[in-house]
């Protein structure tokens, strides 16, 4: 069983709709004990990163996750979930965030080193591009997903699993350390390949409850 964190901030029809597609037993929950009993774990994500985790902070997620993230079962940040992951963000000054995976979220240049502008947020499907195996690529071709944010992380290389090229940087677009994964796009509104990555993580999930 998936459980997927209610702090305020995520998608969770989304997400809890494409589970239901790939017929995967899930639930939404912001109680502790029944998020650490889970199989696995989804942390979405939607909106400004102080805010979410000022969320986290006061419902007490932020402990949730990180006991989670302990445990050696699957997690899963999707969009700001991802960037929750990572050590901090400049977002609205800088904010702390979970340091399960080393980065800092910075802000989309407008501009690349030759002058060329780009909109921001970047907003629409992009190329991805696979940099290392991981249990999320497995099976996969390479394909367009579709991203929605503002930020990225910096300084990720140690985790970097896939990319995206936009505004002159090579955006982390999934990544993944032993039991955290992320991706930094929507993977329930990125079509067959989206879908797929979802469906490679609770596989994850089922191969972990079934060892435990």
């Amino acid at each position: 069983m998936i459980g997927i964190a209610d702090y305020g901030m995520g998608n969770l029809f989304s997400v809890s709709k494409a589970l239901e597609r790939l017929n995967v037993p899930y639930f939404i929950s912001d109680d502790r004990e029944k998020l650490l009993a889970a199989d696995g774990l989804i942390l979405p994500g939607v909106g400004a990163y102080k805010d979410a985790m000022n969320l986290l902070e006061s419902t007490h997620l932020k402990e949730t996750i990180l006991s989670f993230a302990v445990s050696g079962k699957p997690l899963l940040g999707i969009c700001l979930g991802m960037q929750l992951l990572f050590e901090k963000s400049e977002e609205n000054g800088s904010t702390p965030g979970l340091a399960l995976l080393p980065g800092e979220v910075v802000h989309i240049p407008k501009k690349d080193s030759e002058g060329n502008e780009y909109k921001v947020p970047h907003m629409g499907w992009n190329h991805l591009s696979f940099k290392k195996d991981s249990a999320l690529l497995q099976g996969l071709e390479e394909g367009y997903v579709y991203f929605v944010h503002s930020y990225y992380v910096e300084g990720s290389d140690e985790v970097l699993t896939a990319t995206a090229d936009y505004a002159g940087v090579e955006i982390p677009a999934v990544v993944s350390r032993a039991n955290i994964y992320g991706m930094q796009f929507h993977p329930e509104k990125s079509g067959q390949l989206g879908m797929q990555l979802l469906e490679n993580f609770t596989r994850k999930v089922k191969e972990s409850e079934a060892v435990s």
